[in-house]
């Protein structure tokens, strides 16, 4: 039974957001008030996810991250972000968070982000001795409006990634958040013209009111049931490049906000179009929209990537 670390300096909220997991996820969830708590107890605890509020005394939640991925690296971090913090919190990301949840959304989104990143974090860690033989990598699929697929080609990307050493647990896991978010948009937003939110929240929109109706209806319909996305990977062990396209209408890329905007973390926002920015060093669409190139370069010693 994988353990949450809750991080919050208030003692109703650790409560509040502890229940919350334990209700919806099959876990041990523990508790820290403070960064300086929770590195503590991390030592004897050795838990499988921290979830953490940004603004605590002692140590906030940017310096819990930077600590982790230095003395925990294999134990990914999900924010807790309130009205004001959003500064930080894209601090935050770019230093190796995993994801973000705005408080204000926490019920509806924050078990489904964990139990993302827990996926995520466990396809990283598979098969991981014969990656580590793979020297370089390039390869094309055609996909069908299948929402099955997208999980198991972010799966073999991830491996693929790990077998070059590109980037260290925490660089791989956003380069699956990115992949899925984008596979998501590609599928969701592009090819099946359903919603225009972000993509993770389409999804779990569909999933909470049970309504699959209208992605089976539309995926048996012209001229969604035609289109396809099309996905091109080369990775090497100074970069890894994904191209997504899909046959859609495309959209407008001025409503997309800059990932320095405090504006870019709110749910309103285009949320995984931001995370894709923030967890790729480029990312740049065609004029129509519907296509997406992603570049993940490789780390330097620091952690850093050349060129942020």
């Amino acid at each position: 039974m994988p353990t949450i670390l809750v991080v919050d300096d208030s003692a109703v909220d650790r409560r509040l957001v502890g229940g919350l997991l334990e209700k919806k996820i099959v876990c041990t969830v523990e508790y820290a008030a403070n960064g300086v708590e929770a590195l503590a107890r991390m030592t004897d605890l050795e838990p499988d996810l921290i979830v953490t509020d940004l603004t605590m005394p002692a140590m906030d939640g940017l310096e819990l991250v930077k600590a982790a991925r230095i003395h925990h690296p294999d134990v990914p971090v999900i924010l807790m972000t309130a009205h004001g913090s959003e500064t930080l919190a894209i601090e935050a990301l770019e230093r190796g968070a995993a994801s973000y949840v705005p408080k204000s959304r926490l019920a509806e989104r924050l078990p489904n982000t964990v139990e993302e990143v827990f996926w995520l974090a466990r396809a990283d860690r598979s098969h991981q001795q014969l990656m580590n033989c793979l020297i370089k990598a390039q390869f094309t699929f055609t996909l069908e409006n299948e929402p099955a697929l997208v999980d198991p080609l972010v799966d073999q990307i991830q491996q693929m990634v790990a077998g070059t050493q590109l980037c260290d647990f925490n660089g791989r896991l956003q380069i699956g958040v990115a992949l899925k978010e984008a596979l998501l948009n590609a599928l969701f937003h592009g090819n099946l013209e359903i919603g225009m939110g972000s993509p993770g929240e389409a999804e779990d929109e569909l999933l909470e009111e049970s309504d699959q109706s209208l992605v089976e209806q539309r995926r048996s319909q012209p001229p969604y049931r035609d289109r396809r996305i099309h996905v091109d990977v080369k990775i090497s062990p100074d970069e890894a490049r994904f191209v997504i396209r899909d046959e859609g209408p495309g959209f407008d890329l001025s409503t997309v906000p800059d990932p320095g905007d405090a504006g870019a973390l709110q749910p309103e926002q285009g949320r995984g179009l931001s995370l894709m920015r923030m967890f790729m060093d480029e990312l740049t669409f065609n004029d129509a929209g519907n296509e997406v190139t992603m570049v993940k370069r490789r780390e330097s010693n620091d952690g850093e990537h050349p060129g942020r």
